[in-house]
């Protein structure tokens, strides 16, 4: 075989792939916070692709938590550059690349790991060029159909020994980002899931992370409602537990009963310090190579090396010595995207609002990635290899073509390797075996599964006959590529539509059945079909993908079903006192009903209600708008602000038949009792960005907020958005008539842009705005071990005229008991009179 010199050019080097829209994740696309593919792009500034530092959901999300990892969407040790050397510029010692853009850049940029502390490799940037190799008139074919980034090369700027773990410089951010992850996860790996009765699957221990970071942050004393309502009079509220001891706002203060770090025996503390890599033991990064050989897989076989260009194709791969048939010539991890990921819709980075800066109506181009990816026509899913030389693989038509794909055979290397890597989850312990649990596991599940797993599978190049030295290393893109090739070259140039663009064809019978003619949208299945499958008034049923029947989330997202009718009812109750006819004034500012951003007021609403009834005289509710400048929209909350409004909330609930859906949890989680704590109308009729938050958290399972629609607006797009347990995937759900959303602790979710009236932009048509108005309900098993975090989550943001309900145990009121004595209209609890038993 050939022998290099040492002196002589790398046999092979990098490429670097622009992605050029910025807009590949949410809340401008999709239904993820960061597709697992956009792990392995580097972004030209911190959040150029992804947003990950504002609008965080509250409460904060640790960075153990969610099963994504944003990878290198949090890393700007490496930059690649538009402007980059080129041959005029690569002798000038006065230029200097200075344009960067987001590259997906196959290799060790795509698979070398960080490690702050132990950096031996650099990207070495003089290196690098940029050319079409000839091709530079546009006329051209092949003219931007493959990158013109090439020549990317690293140096060891160490002593790199046999064996040692290549790691580079992700930078500061990632740095202090995977710290702080690595140390969490060592926290909960090991340790068995916890069972709680009714959930759909046992909890995670990540949760843990969260319910002790919660605990540890309930303030000890909270402001007296006189205090805090003078300052929320004058749009002046402001949630005491974000302040230091110093700087709180009020003049009166109460203790938080019951503190949870009072409670004996519970001392731990959220402890989030970085560990020392000095700890580490000598030798870590280094691997026997007998290991090596026996566990990891060469991604080349040594027999390959990038060499001169093939007319209209770039570079190209070649054989520095003789291959046998049935060889593998190459091996490839691969990155998992959606067809969707590969267009760029019109954009408008200056939209006054944030839902209106991408246009997905209009495709005005798709990335060069495209042209890099295998695919089936039929199937949402493609794959872009990650391994070095991989992308350099031209097409050789079905007679020349000497390599094929195909994936790990049963008991490799390469197969055990990728299968522990698809298989393993996060609390599972690193064990060095890289036992074949189940083979190519990928190949059965649905795509949607398999997208979320970029990097953590692999196919394998191999040859299809004997390849001679020297001999160019050729694929069969597949006859639909033959076919849009020929279809571009014949077309004027003139007249073309943009650079060549189509993925590389699989060989028949590569994807399985079940990823094709299959959707690659997360669906909720309980809500997909209840025409010919009703819920059952009064139980509750975990929310379930409707791609592969998993919970959305084991531990807070269920639906309660209501009954029928029940919303109708509930919204005729609305209406008789007022709240409807309030929300139509608030909702269209009219005169008197007009708020500033986190204002609040009360109203007699029963004068709105033209009723001579004594009783809805009496109740008087409050309305704040909630937030308004921050997140751009108009909600406003209504809840009772006196005792015969909270009274009449409840026993209108009540009559509706919500006793059904209180019960229905109860029964469902093994709760001795529930009270309704807190409920309260939400109403809008636009909406920008909310912001992604949980109503309830660290109330030990046992608090959920119910939710159900009075009044939607047809024909329009969802209205809700919950986030999985995942921390990455968002679904958005319509309102639904007789259907109750409950989320339980850290149940994320948000209110999803839409526009359905303007009061800025009015035609003066007020009294026929279209308005959106839902309904809920905050209910808990309420006992010493939640109730002080239950009274700083009530006091909250928001007037809080209730708040001492939590002063003692057991609470004064409760509104559904497992011995079946208590109701929303007659509730029980310790304030019951002995009139009042024998009433119920």
């Amino acid at each position: 075989s050939r022998v290099y010199n040492q002196n002589a050019p790398p046999l092979w080097t990098d490429i670097a792939i622009p992605i050029a829209d910025d807009y590949k994740a949410l809340p401008f696309r999709g239904q993820q916070l960061c597709p697992s593919w956009l792990g392995y792009v580097w972004p030209k500034h911190l959040g150029a692709l992804v947003n990950l530092w504002n609008n965080q959901p509250f409460p904060t999300v640790q960075p153990g938590l969610p099963n994504m990892d944003p990878g290198l969407q949090l890393a700007d040790g490496i930059e690649f550059f538009m402007d980059d050397y080129d041959e005029e510029t690569q002798n000038d010692d006065d230029f200097e690349p200075s344009t960067r853009i987001n590259a997906f850049s196959p290799g060790l940029a795509s698979l070398a790991n960080h490690d702050g502390d132990f950096v031996n490799i650099d990207r070495s940037y003089e290196s690098s060029r940029v050319d079409y190799e000839g091709l530079k008139a546009p006329w051209d074919a092949g003219a931007g159909a493959f990158t013109p980034h090439h020549n990317m090369l690293y140096t060891a700027y160490i002593d790199v020994e046999k064996g040692m773990e290549l790691f580079l410089d992700y930078g500061p951010k990632f740095h202090e980002h995977i710290t702080k992850r690595n140390k969490q996860l060592r926290d909960i790996q090991g340790k068995k899931k916890r069972a709680v009765t009714g959930f759909a699957d046992d909890i995670s221990r990540d949760w843990d992370l969260m319910e002790t970071q919660e605990k540890t942050q309930c303030p000890r004393e909270l402001p007296t409602e006189k205090a805090k309502r003078e300052r929320l009079k004058v749009g002046m509220g402001v949630d005491s537990s974000t302040l230091a001891s110093d700087e709180k706002p009020y003049i009166e203060y109460r203790p938080n009963d019951h503190h949870p770090e009072d409670e004996e025996g519970d001392e731990e503390e959220y402890d989030n310090e970085e560990e020392d890599d000095d700890d580490k033991p000598d030798g870590w990064n280094v691997k026997p190579l007998e290991w090596l050989y026996d566990n990891g897989v060469c991604l080349s076989s040594g027999k390959l090396w990038i060499g001169n260009t093939t007319e209209d194709a770039g570079r190209a791969l070649f054989a520095t010595t003789g291959i046998a048939q049935g060889e593998i010539v190459l091996t490839s991890p691969l990155i998992a995207l959606r067809r969707d990921d590969f267009r760029i819709y019109k954009s408008d980075p200056d939209a006054e609002h944030e839902r209106d800066t991408v246009d997905k109506s209009t495709v005005i181009a798709e990335e060069l990635l495209l042209n890099y990816a295998y695919g089936h026509p039929k199937s949402p899913m493609l794959f872009v290899p990650t391994a070095p030389m991989a992308n350099f693989i031209n097409h050789g038509g079905e007679e020349d073509a000497n390599v094929q794909i195909r994936w790990p055979t049963a008991g490799s290397k390469t197969a055990r390797l990728f299968d522990w890597a698809y298989n393993r989850q996060k609390e599972d312990i690193y064990d060095d075996k890289f036992e074949s649990r189940n083979h190519n596991a990928w190949l059965k599940d649905h795509p949607i599964d398999v997208m979320e797993k970029s990097g953590k599978l692999a196919f394998e190049y191999v040859a299809l006959r004997e390849i001679k030295e020297d001999e160019e290393i050729l694929i069969d893109y597949g006859s639909l590529w033959d076919d849009a090739w020929d279809e571009f070259v014949e077309t004027d140039a003139y007249a073309r539509s943009g650079y060549f663009r189509h993925p590389i064809g699989v060989p028949d019978g590569f994807y399985p059945d079940n990823w094709l003619d299959v959707s690659d949208k997360y669906e909720i299945a309980e809500i997909q079909d209840l025409e010919n499958n009703p819920l059952e008034p009064g139980v509750a049923l975990p929310m379930t993908w409707a791609h592969n029947g998993k919970a959305l989330s084991p531990k807070y997202g269920y639906i309660v079903g209501l009954e029928k009718g029940f919303s109708d009812r509930f919204l005729e109750y609305s209406e008789g006192t007022g709240v409807i006819e309030l929300y139509r004034k608030l909702l269209t500012e009219q005169e008197g009903f007009r708020l500033k951003s986190d204002q609040f007021t009360t109203y007699i609403t029963g004068v709105l209600a033209n009723t001579s009834n004594a009783s809805v005289e009496e109740i008087e509710f409050f309305a704040q708008k909630y937030k308004a400048d921050e997140y751009k929209f108009n909600m406003h909350f209504v809840a009772a602000w006196n005792e015969a409004a909270r009274k009449s909330i409840y026993e209108g609930l009540g009559d509706a038949g919500f006793d059904l859906a209180i019960k229905g949890i109860g029964e469902r989680f093994g709760y001795d009792n529930i009270t309704c704590f807190h409920a309260s109308y939400m109403g809008m009729t636009h909406c920008d960005k909310a912001k992604p938050h949980s109503d309830i958290y660290a109330t030990q399972d046992k608090s959920w907020n119910i939710v159900f629609p009075l009044i939607t607006v047809e024909d329009t797009d969802p209205e809700l958005s919950i986030l999985a347990e995942d921390m990455n995937t968002v679904v958005g759900v319509h309102y639904l008539k007789d259907i109750g959303y409950a989320m339980g602790d850290f149940g994320y979710h948000q209110t999803r842009p839409s526009n359905y009236f303007d009061p800025a932009r009015s035609d003066g048509e007020e009294s026929a705005a279209p308005i959106r108005v839902v309904f809920g309900a905050y209910c808990s098993q309420v006992d010493e071990t939640n109730i002080a975090m239950l009274r700083h989550i009530y006091d909250g943001d928001d007037p809080a005229p209730f708040a001492d309900q939590f002063t003692e145990l057991p609470m004064r009121e409760v509104h559904w008991t497992k011995m079946g004595n208590a109701t929303l209209r007659h509730p029980g609890g310790s304030g019951m009179t002995c009139e009042d038993e024998i009433a119920n």
